[in-house]
């Protein structure tokens, strides 16, 4: 009779030990969404900022963002930088890395066309009505992004090639690694105009004039699934929500125009 208790509160216990390991396994589980890594052009920041928490409320998955250079994000993801996702400037570089097998299969898409401005910053009291303004020796430095690096300071040099002043201004410009760091140069008085996305100029944040879009290229912003990311599901999430419409509007309210349809 004792052995028989004996084995009974045995098996309540082992019963007991087997249903609390369950529970913390499945919180285990809970807590460890997989976090996602996002390869993100530069002039991505105040947007993604804003969109990465609105996907995470959605879908649970944690969004951490690695921003810069679209070449220099390129060149990372093909030394094997663990990144899931690539969210680049332009298109070009998404599809060269696409060419190289280093992106899933059918997961390329534009997601925005960007917007080019001339920016100055509230702080300012020169006068520029038009862009051609910047000839004038009061703008003693101009910023903008690398062309060979970032697609909107290649977008930038178009731009004053069109309009006929680029031999003009060159010896005054001062070139940014990317457009984040180009609006840097304004925004600490090391240039007195710049030329950045319109997504990072914040309201109340100075003076811009938009450059016609007939004078450069189209920017038009693509993204891809890096091909190695063992995330794949989580980040074809991710590249979904951007690409709904709900993501649509978000960067359309940041300062992008929605692509063309295919």
């Amino acid at each position: 009779m004792k052995k028989a208790l004996v084995y009974a509160v045995c098996l309540i216990i082992l019963s007991l030990v087997g249903v609390s390991c369950q529970s913390d396994a499945s919180k285990t589980s809970q807590n460890q969404a997989p976090d996602l890594t996002i390869a993100a052009a530069a002039n991505l920041t105040d947007a993604f900022a804003e969109i990465g928490p609105r996907f995470t409320s959605k879908t649970g998955i944690k969004v951490v963002f690695s921003f810069g250079a679209t070449a220099d994000l390129a060149k990372q993801i093909e030394h094997g930088a663990p990144f899931d996702v690539f969210a680049s400037a332009d298109s070009e570089h998404v599809e060269q890395l696409e060419s190289k097998g280093l992106l899933t299969p059918g997961s390329r898409a534009i997601y925005a066309r960007g917007r080019l401005v001339m920016w100055l910053p509230a702080s300012s009291n020169l006068k520029a009505d038009r862009i051609q303004d910047i000839t004038a020796k009061a703008f003693e430095r101009i910023a903008i992004a690398k062309p060979d690096v970032a697609p909107y300071g290649r977008a930038t040099v178009e731009s004053l090639q069109a309009l006929g002043i680029w031999n003009e201004i060159e010896s005054k410009v001062i070139y940014g690694q990317n457009v984040s760091q180009t609006k840097q140069y304004v925004a600490t008085g090391n240039a007195e105009v710049a030329f950045i996305p319109l997504a990072l100029v914040k309201s109340g944040e100075g003076r811009y004039i938009e450059v016609s879009d007939e004078l450069h290229h189209p920017i038009d912003q693509a993204l891809g699934i890096v091909k190695e990311s063992t995330k794949q599901a989580a980040a074809r999430k991710f590249v979904d929500f951007l690409l709904s419409p709900e993501g649509g509007e978000l960067m359309t309210q940041k300062g992008y125009r929605m692509p063309p349809p295919n």
